[in-house]
């Protein structure tokens, strides 16, 4: 098999609004620089039957956005558009890519999308020999199941201020497993060509009171394995719309240094010990399809009229998650879409009996976990916020329970 890599600094130059909190104002500096990698594989030198998997270091991608790029990408290189995933990490210390709560960068985003087809083009010209081994880790102390069942019935979040005699515990159980996957140069084995690391968690460690950019702790793991490791190192994102930090603690540069490091320290650990095989059979897939828009109740446009009266269409800045001037505003917009049919895309890249699959968005933890249970695949692993991003998508038995995620999806 063979594989090129290559690592593009996407650090903003200027103060730029940041997407994932609603923030007052634009960011004040940068504490780390935030990246994007991209890794070209493919069995032969022709590129029609190559793949490209893409880490960007922002919270989201518009799908039509990720398209430009993959469609560039494709016409230079002749890999197949539907070939190319391209994912964000989900930082919420990065430019606004999207405009989650805050206005979007568009000159920002125009540049990074330049940036996104020649970091592809660069790695589709570095091909070279290499081999391939994968296995899993297991990391217990990053992520959390943020949905809490409190006695009376209703859903806590795990960043909420409750009385801890009266929750019940998780909704659920948390996704903890890390999935590696480590390539070697064919002609010395004991360099390390890349390492892909995947694992479910929500990059929110310095939350909407920072104003630095940053990868957050999937940023630090990264660089600590190129470190270690050489080459590049590229965090994947899993299923993660469950999945979250310590709401209530850690919430500093020092819980950022504290759970990059534990998730280094995993993938060190699982890379080290992988063995590689001398064949690397790469196949693709690639399925489109539509989900419909979520559907808003005539009680839920009467509320979000209502508050809109009250608030005047403003939102207001707040560290963590959103208040209901925002979930008005969302129900507004949401009901005056109501026939609009959501574009769903996904790209499944199988590495012998590894199998990494795509999707635009972020998917309720218990559903990526169900995927891989019944997967044909040894090892399975999800890759979120992938060529897209529509949002939260819940389980129905969520749907009926209620809570953040629900109350805020799109679909």
């Amino acid at each position: 098999m063979n594989a090129g890599t290559a690592k593009i600094d996407i650090t903003p130059a200027s103060s730029v609004w940041m997407d994932g909190m609603i923030r007052e104002h634009k960011s004040e500096g940068v504490h780390d620089k935030i990246f994007a990698r991209a890794l070209v594989m493919s069995q032969s030198e022709n590129m029609e039957n190559a793949c490209v998997i893409v880490s960007v270091e922002v919270c989201g991608l518009k799908s039509e956005d990720i398209h430009k790029v993959r469609d560039s990408a494709s016409l230079k290189t002749g890999i197949p558009s539907g070939n190319i995933i391209i994912a964000a990490t989900h930082t919420h210390s990065g430019p606004a890519t999207i405009g989650f709560f805050n206005p979007s960068e568009p000159d920002y985003l125009d540049n990074l999308l330049e940036k996104l087809t020649l970091l592809i083009m660069d790695a589709a010209g570095a091909v070279k020999p290499v081999v391939v081994g994968y296995a899993s880790g297991c990391e217990e102390t990053i992520s959390h199941y943020r949905r809490l069942l409190a006695d009376d019935g209703h859903v806590v979040m795990n960043w909420e201020s409750y009385p801890a005699e009266k929750i019940k515990g998780p909704l659920c159980e948390i996704d903890s497993e890390v999935g590696v996957l480590k390539l070697f140069d064919r002609q010395n084995f004991e360099k390390t060509v890349f390492i892909i690391f995947n694992h479910s968690g929500h990059p929110n460690v310095m939350s909407g009171e920072n104003y630095l950019i940053s990868g957050d702790y999937p940023g630090l793991a990264a660089r600590l394995l190129e470190d270690e490791f050489g080459g590049e190192a590229m965090f994947l994102n899993g299923a993660q719309g469950t999945m979250d930090i310590d709401g209530l603690r850690d919430r500093d540069w020092q819980g950022v240094e504290r759970t990059g490091k534990a998730l280094a320290a995993v993938v060190s650990r699982t890379a080290r010990n992988i063995l590689f095989s001398p064949f690397g059979d790469l196949h693709t897939g690639f399925m489109r399809y539509t989900v419909p828009s979520r559907s808003i109740t005539e009680k839920e446009l009467r509320w979000a009229e209502k508050v809109l009266e009250s608030t005047g269409g403003n939102v207001r800045a707040m560290a963590d998650v959103v208040g209901d001037d925002y979930k008005a505003l969302l129900f507004k917009r949401l009901y005056e879409s109501k026939d609009l049919e959501i574009e769903v895309e996904q790209t499944c890249i199988a590495v012998n009996n590894c199998a990494f699959l795509s999707f635009p968005g972020e998917l309720f933890t218990e559903i990526g976990m169900r995927i891989k249970e019944e997967s044909p695949f040894t090892h399975t692993y999800i890759i979120g916020l992938a060529n897209g991003e529509i949002g939260y998508i819940p389980t129905l038995k969520a749907i009926n329970e209620g809570g953040y995620a629900v109350e805020t999806r799109g679909n």
